[in-house]
């Protein structure tokens, strides 16, 4: 294995904020479970009210600023996921969750500020676009810190993810890069993403944030190489087919919003989870087994087994929508209680496959 870079965190105190960032996940899928009706034990009656936080800001917050660090190679860039991680902790363990929003409010900071290092170094289509995520991210989060609720900023905070994804399949796309024209309309898409997160915020014209959506989901679908290493065998082939899969959600949320004509209703949970969990978990079982070792510095070995986690989402969303559709909270309970399956089966997968490299 490669060798710290010099100013780098060692890896032994990566691991912490890894754990921190996967109690969120754990508390936050819980509490999305409490919300459905199952008998589950939550660390604090307020984290039924925090499934979204917990999740966008408490999990992925910490490892997407987890993953930057080890990206910028400083240390000062940790303190993002540190301050993520322990905001996530205190919106877990019953604190004010003032306190816990400030904390988050900091780690976003952070994050803003080691991408604008990069973009500094590198400016790209790419980089910019992370930027534009991680300031979303952080507006977000000031504007839920002020009082308004997640309900209203959830759009900023679906930039975040929506956001870093796209910039971090325009990095990769090198090898297969977009024409002048293809920036210009992707260009155009992230004006209308950004812009229909503010109609959200006014609660207004909602529906220009699903056209957003939609569209960069076909920009995604006709820009990415996946489309080419979907043919290939192994590890390549189950990347292409979590991005192509992953990309038909997107696609799916984006048109439920525009059907339904914004986030309210069963259009929300529907529209949000088919991004949140469709798209957001299908790109993390694709790429978890390189940016995984990437962090910790372990090997997972390719193996058939990887598949099962994304089957099982994808047929726990078909349930979920179905609930969603039909007004029915059994179903929607089963799809749920489905989704925490397939969160389960990763990290199992994951595990399971980190242990198969060590015995290598």
């Amino acid at each position: 294995m490669e060798q710290n870079r010099a100013g780098d965190l060692p890896v032994p105190l990566r691991l912490p904020l890894l754990i921190l960032g996967f109690m969120s996940l754990i508390s936050g899928v819980l509490a999305g479970l409490a919300r459905l009706g199952w008998a589950v034990p939550l660390p604090s009656p307020q984290a039924l009210l925090l499934h979204g936080p917990l999740m966008v800001c408490g999990f992925f917050g910490t490892v997407i600023g987890l993953e930057r660090a080890v990206a910028l190679g400083r240390r000062w860039a940790y303190l993002g996921p540190l301050l993520c991680g322990l905001g996530g902790l205190a919106l877990l363990l019953g604190q004010p969750w003032q306190s816990g929003a400030a904390l988050l409010s900091g780690g976003s900071a952070v994050l803003l500020a080691a991408t604008l290092h990069v973009v500094r170094r590198q400016r790209e289509l790419f980089t910019a676009t992370l930027a534009l995520g991680a300031a979303s991210w952080l507006l977000g989060n000031l504007l839920w810190l002020g009082g308004m609720p997640p309900a209203v900023v959830v759009a900023l905070w679906m930039n975040f993810l929506v956001l870093t994804i796209a910039g971090e399949r325009l990095e990769l796309s090198r090898f297969l890069p977009p024409s002048p024209r293809a920036k210009t309309v992707f260009l155009l898409i992230v004006a209308v993403l950004l812009a229909g997160s503010v109609a959200v915020l006014l609660q207004q014209w909602e529906s220009i944030y699903g056209l957003g959506l939609a569209a960069l989901a076909l920009w995604l679908l006709r820009q990415d190489i996946a489309r080419r290493t979907v043919r290939e065998r192994g590890l390549t082939r189950f990347i292409a087919v979590c991005l192509l899969s992953g990309y038909a959600w997107l696609a799916v949320g984006g048109v439920i919003l525009l059907a339904s004509g914004g986030l309210h209703g069963g259009g929300y949970d529907a529209a949000l989870h088919a991004v949140l969990l469709g798209f957001v978990f299908s790109m993390v079982f694709g790429h978890a087994p390189i940016i995984f070792p990437a962090v910790v510095r372990v090997r997972m070995p390719w193996h058939w087994t990887f598949y099962l986690p994304l089957l099982v989402l994808h047929v726990s969303l078909f349930l979920r929508l179905a609930g969603d559709w039909q007004g029915d909270a059994r179903l929607l309970a089963a799809g749920g209680m489905v989704n925490a399956a397939a969160l389960a089966l990763f990290i199992l997968s994951t595990l399971s496959s980190v242990f198969r490299g060590a015995r290598r």
